[in-house]
């Protein structure tokens, strides 16, 4: 079931569940993403809101687990403040947070960002994340569309997906990356990932990385899920800065990432009806630079 989540809703909400803010200022975040809504709740707060069903479990994991993991992560995370109960007018679980100040790196020009620097950090982000115990972590499933677990829940999409696009890219080799990337395993212990590591999820202060946001898709599994962002945002120095300073990282591991980075700007590319508009080009763009792209040695 699908909710109209409205500011008049999250309104309603506030005055039943937490009376104590009911008086505060509340006005929708725009743009908003797919899988949450959020609102401004006064100054220093954020309420976040599943869209649908299919992102209900996410609010539980996340208001158990980022208190766990954020002491042992030099970079801010988003910080729960309250859980809502699910009511008349909203059947799910939702949440309140605290607000973090800055805007996500997408809404900067890549001119205005110091891209070696942002690697840096984020490779530092990651380190610290996969360091961070796992017992009792929530293990890769529906619940975070498979980030984490196995490539290969993707093969007939992706398969698909290359037999529509094989007027539009190099499908040879798109089909030898992605050979490639199922035929390499995690063999290590499983370590926390986030899930989602997308520009849009990175806040930017002072045209650096100072925030990682929406950990709705985060377990603890395989890890190349999370070297998407070499291919999607990084290029050139900045995307070797970001997946040298990675620890633990070996060529199976990069070749997995290269899978995931494929199959997702397969499927973006695959939902552009018109393959020569900006968005498609840039899938393109992306695509080719997953399978030609300098591998790290």
């Amino acid at each position: 079931m699908n909710f109209k989540i409205t500011t008049e809703l999250v309104m309603k909400l506030i005055a039943e569940q937490f009376p104590q803010w009911a008086d505060l200022p509340i006005r929708q975040v725009e743009p908003g993403g797919n899988d949450n809504k959020m609102f401004r709740l006064g100054k220093q707060m954020v309420v976040r809101l599943p869209s649908n069903q299919n992102y209900r479990a996410q609010v539980k994991k996340e208001q158990e687990w980022l208190p766990k993991i954020a002491p042992h992560l030099s970079v801010t995370i988003p910080k729960p403040l309250a859980q809502g109960a699910p009511s008349k007018s909203y059947l799910y679980e939702w949440s309140i947070y605290e607000w973090i100040e800055g805007d996500s790196i997408d809404k900067f020009y890549i001119y205005e960002l110091s891209l070696q620097q942002i690697a840096l950090q984020l490779a530092k982000f990651l380190n610290e994340l996969h360091a961070i115990d796992t017992t009792d972590a929530p293990t890769s499933g529906m619940h975070n569309f498979h980030r984490g677990g196995d490539l290969s829940v993707y093969d007939a999409q992706t398969r698909a997906a290359l037999d529509e696009l094989k007027d539009e890219i190099d499908v040879e080799a798109a089909t030898l990356c992605w050979q490639t990337a199922l035929n390499s395993k995690w063999e290590k212990k499983p370590v926390w990932v986030h899930g989602d590591l997308s520009i849009a999820n990175l806040i930017g202060q002072q045209l650096e990385l100072g925030a990682v946001i929406d950990f709705g898709c985060m377990a603890v599994g395989d890890p190349a899920c999370d070297l998407v962002i070499a291919w999607t945002f990084f290029e050139g120095s900045s995307r070797e800065f970001f997946l040298s300073d990675l620890v633990g990282l070996d060529s199976q591991t990069e070749q997995r990432a290269r899978g995931w980075a494929l199959w997702k700007a397969l499927i973006l590319l695959v939902g552009q009806k018109d393959k020569t508009s900006p968005k498609a080009l840039q899938e393109k763009y992306i695509i080719e630079n997953i399978f030609s792209s300098k591998k790290v040695t």
